[in-house]
C-alpha cells in the first residue's frame, strides 16, 4: 500500500508529542514493506521552535537517529493535495494541520482514488469543541481517535460517520530497556510544563514529593516559565531543558523512577487515555508512578504495571518504597515492560490500522 501522512512535524518533537508515536508508525509500515509519504509544513511551529532553540544540529541529530524515515516540506498557503497524494491507496490527516487543508483534501478525496482518514491525538474535542467543529470532515471515511471518548464525542456531535479508537503506543525500536548506562539520580520526569493544565497537580505529585524526601531529581522539558523553573529549583530538582525523545532511554536508565501526572483535562474530562508518555516509560523499564488517572478502557494493571498515588503524601510513599525496595521496583519493571510488549507497541497499532483498512476494503497489501 502506498500510505501519505499528512502532519505537524516528523523531524521535530519539541512540545509535539505526536512525532514520537509518528515515527514508530511510519517505521513498522517501512519494516512491513509498505510505501510510506510523509508531509508537513513548511516552518511548522515545532520544528521553527527546535531550530530557534538548539539550531540545525538538532535536526540533523533526529536525521542520524531515524536514518530509514524522510519527510517532504510543503507550502501551507498553497499545497499540491493532489501531486502530495499521487498514487496513494490511504491517506492520513492529523489534527495539527490546518484547517484549510484539512478541508483541501477531503474536496480531492470526493474524486475519489483514495481512503481518507483524519487523526486525533489532543483534547480539543473537550476542551475547544468551536475550534474542532471547524475542519471539514465531510468527504473524509471516518476518524482514528487516541481514546474512546474522543471517538464517541466525533461520533456524538456528528463530526463524522465513523471512528475508532487508535491509541498511542511505545515505538519499541527506540524506547527499551538501556544497559550499562550509571545511575545518576532517584527521579527523573520527562514532560512539558502543561500550559498551566496542570500546574498544582505538578507540585503536589512531583515538587512536594521530592523536596520532602531530598530526592536526586532531573526534570526534561520546553515552556517552562520562569516560575516554573524558580519552583523546581526550590523542590531541589534540576531543570535540563529539552530533551530529544529518542535520549529518553538513557536518561530512564539512569534513574530509579518516573512519574506521570496528567493534564486536568485527561482525568476530568478523557479518562482512559493516557498519553505517550506512559507506554515510552514501560517500553524502558523503569517503574512509573502515576497521579490519578481512570483506566476505563482497561490498557494496564495499576498496582502491578504502575503504583498509583491519590495525593502528593501517597505518592511520597510510593517513590519511598520503589527506590528502598528492589524486589518491588524489579516487579514493576517486569510488569509494565511485560503489558507493553503484549499489547502497546507500534507493531500493534500497525496492526489494528491494517484491520481499519479492511473495513474500508483496502487490501493493505504491501507495496513492495
Amino acid at each position: 500500500m502506498r500510505i501519505v501522512l499528512f502532519c505537524h512535524s516528523l523531524v521535530s518533537d519539541w512540545n509535539h508529542g505526536n512525532a514520537h508515536f509518528l515515527r514508530g508508525v511510519v517505521g513498522e509500515l517501512l519494516a512491513r514493506g509498505h510505501d510510506v509519504r510523509v508531509h508537513e509544513p513548511l516552518d511548522g511551529w515545532s520544528r521553527a521552535n527546535l531550530v530557534v532553540d538548539h539550531g540545525r544540529e538538532a535536526i540533523l541529530d533526529v536525521e542520524r537517529a531515524f536514518p530509514h524515515l524522510r519527510s517532504t516540506s510543503y507550502d501551507p498557503a498553497e499545497p499540491d493535495v493532489a501531486g502530495l497524494t499521487e498514487g496513494a491507496d490511504l491517506v492520513i490527516v492529523h489534527e495539527w494541520s490546518d484547517p484549510s487543508l484539512v478541508a483541501e483534501v477531503g474536496r480531492h478525496r470526493a474524486a475519489g482514488g483514495y481512503r481518507l482518514l483524519f487523526h486525533d491525538t489532543h483534547h480539543r474535542a473537550v476542551s475547544a469543541p468551536a475550534e474542532m467543529a471547524r475542519y471539514d470532515l465531510r468527504n473524509y471515511d471516518g476518524v482514528l481517535a487516541f481514546g474512546r471518548v474522543i471517538r464517541d464525542l466525533y461520533l456524538d456531535r456528528g463530526w463524522t460517520r465513523r471512528a475508532w479508537t487508535w491509541h498511542e503506543a511505545a515505538d519499541v525500536r527506540t524506547f527499551h530497556p538501556v544497559e550499562g548506562v550509571p545511575r545518576r539520580g532517584d527521579l527523573v520526569w520527562i514532560g512539558n510544563w502543561g500550559d498551566g493544565e496542570r500546574t498544582a497537580e505538578l507540585h503536589e505529585h512531583l515538587l512536594d514529593p521530592v523536596r520532602r524526601l531530598g530526592l536526586q531529581a532531573l526534570a526534561y522539558g520546553v515552556r517552562y516559565p520562569k516560575e516554573a523553573v524558580e519552583a523546581l529549583t526550590r523542590a531541589g530538582i534540576r531543570y535540563g531543558g529539552w530533551r530529544a525523545n529518542h535520549r529518553a532511554p538513557a536518561a530512564y536508565a539512569a534513574h530509579g523512577v518516573t512519574v506521570h501526572v496528567p493534564r486536568r483535562h485527561y482525568v476530568s474530562a478523557l479518562p482512559g487515555i493516557p498519553t505517550i508518555r506512559p507506554f515510552e516509560a514501560l517500553a524502558c523499564g523503569i517503574p512509573l508512578v502515576c497521579a490519578p488517572w481512570d483506566d476505563v478502557e482497561g490498557l494496564f494493571t495499576p498496582g502491578r504495571d504502575y503504583l498509583v498515588a491519590a495525593d502528593g503524601r501517597e505518592m511520597e510513599r510510593h517513590l519511598d518504597d520503589v527506590l528502598h525496595d528492589p524486589a518491588l521496583a524489579q516487579s514493576l519493571r517486569d510488569h509494565g515492560l511485560a503489558t507493553i510488549l503484549a499489547r502497546h507497541t507500534c507493531g500493534h497499532r500497525v496492526d489494528e490500522l491494517l484491520g481499519i483498512c479492511g473495513e474500508l476494503d483496502l487490501a493493505g497489501e504491501p507495496a513492495t
